[in-house]
């Protein structure tokens, strides 16, 4: 399917529903008023009909010399499809762009099938932080979210595109 990668846009926020609780995308929403500013990219893997089918962000405020990839999502039905690599690659040249030359991202320790992904695609594990955040359930309940993340990192290669 041919797809390409552009910002998320507010705009896009309602198909996106798939990526997550309103809770979830009331965060994406002010992620994207941080992208306004520069300390973020947020970024939308789309469709031919500019649906978005995987979005993910890099934060430039998280670590020095590096941007932090965050909210990677991909639409359910097209996981294993390619897309989060795509998604991956055009998050590290946004941060190549930047005059940066390191990725970093934190995987869940139970989630072996993204930490597989970033493994294959470069990233190495460096170290480990408990982690918590706030999930929507039924009927708007919130709940906390506490687990223990494994910490990664790519050196990026060659220079940014002009």
């Amino acid at each position: 399917m041919p797809v390409g990668v552009r910002d998320l846009l507010p705009r896009d926020l309602p198909a996106c529903a798939w990526s997550g609780s309103a809770t979830h995308l009331r965060q994406v929403e002010r992620e994207l008023a941080r992208a306004a500013v520069g300390e973020v990219d947020y970024l939308a893997v789309t469709t031919r009909m500019d649906l978005p089918v995987a979005i993910g962000g890099v934060d430039y405020q998280v670590a020095e010399e590096a941007g932090t990839l965050w909210q990677l999502a991909v639409l359910p039905a097209l996981r294993s499809c390619g897309l989060g690599t795509l998604l991956i690659r055009a998050a590290e040249q946004r941060i190549r762009d930047r005059g940066l030359s390191r990725a970093e991202i934190a995987v869940e320790e139970n989630n072996p099938r993204a930490r597989a992904l970033y493994e294959r695609l470069g990233y190495v594990a460096y170290g480990r932080r408990p982690d918590a955040w706030d999930l929507e359930g039924p009927n708007g309940l919130i709940s906390r979210h506490e687990t223990v993340c494994v910490l990664m990192r790519r050196e990026l290669q060659g220079p940014a595109r002009q």
